[in-house]
């Protein structure tokens, strides 16, 4: 049945008027994206697919364009809607980041490093700079590397550091395991970069590990 055949309330897009984006279920929120299921099948049914072949909302975001072409009723216009959001939701919480952190508070900062890192098929290594008002002044990828590891320069991060004449940094890598935990290797590199860049005057206030839908914060577990 099409949807346009359904009740008015059950319809998604009269749904998330009606009582708001966080009565939708997954798969509602996916059909309105798609705007239009394929022969036999509703948007929802097609989002209802879509979700099962990969898993979850995230794994759908970052999955590859060669898995939406594998898909019936996907392809390059579906995939391009998909990451279009995907990228305005970064972003806003980038521009949220710039306006200032709260540091009692960090979920905006890991909401936006991990929506910014996971899915990436090898191990990436970003840092935020920050004025001595934890506000944004650049987020850059200093370093990738290969599936499992990657190789970072503290002396790089100092030169960097010093050109945006940051107060501090927070750092954040990612783990295509999926796997947010950090590795002995993860918590050694973090004190070295803490204490080389505290002779430059330059704080380091969190390290991200990001894995899958999560992003374990080395402060919040009092590693640094």
């Amino acid at each position: 049945m099409k949807i346009a055949d359904w009740p008015m309330g059950d319809r998604p897009r009269e749904k998330l008027l009606a009582k708001g984006p966080e009565a939708l279920s997954d798969s509602e929120l996916i059909a309105i994206l798609l705007r239009t299921g394929i022969k036999g099948s509703s948007a929802v049914d097609l989002a209802r697919n879509v979700l099962t072949r990969c898993g979850s909302i995230s794994a759908l975001l970052s999955a590859e364009r060669h898995v939406f072409e594998g898909i019936a009723g996907l392809g390059d216009a579906k995939y391009a809607q998909l990451h279009a959001v995907l990228e305005m939701s970064r972003r806003a919480l980038r521009e949220t980041l710039a306006r200032g952190i709260s540091l009692s508070s960090p979920q905006s900062v890991r909401d936006y490093l991990r929506l910014k890192l996971q899915g990436k098929a090898h191990e990436v290594f970003v840092a935020v700079f920050l004025d001595a008002q934890n506000c944004v002044l650049e987020v850059e990828e200093l370093f990738r590397g290969t599936l499992t590891q990657t190789s970072v320069f503290p002396r790089e991060i100092v030169k960097r550091a010093l050109h945006f004449n940051a107060a501090a940094v927070i750092f954040a890598h990612n783990h295509p395991s999926g796997v947010a935990e950090p590795s002995r290797a993860d918590e050694a590199l973090t004190q070295t970069l803490k204490h080389t860049l505290a002779l430059v005057d330059v704080k380091v206030l969190d390290h991200f590990v990001v894995g899958g839908d999560s992003a374990m914060s080395f402060a919040e577990r009092g590693l640094l």
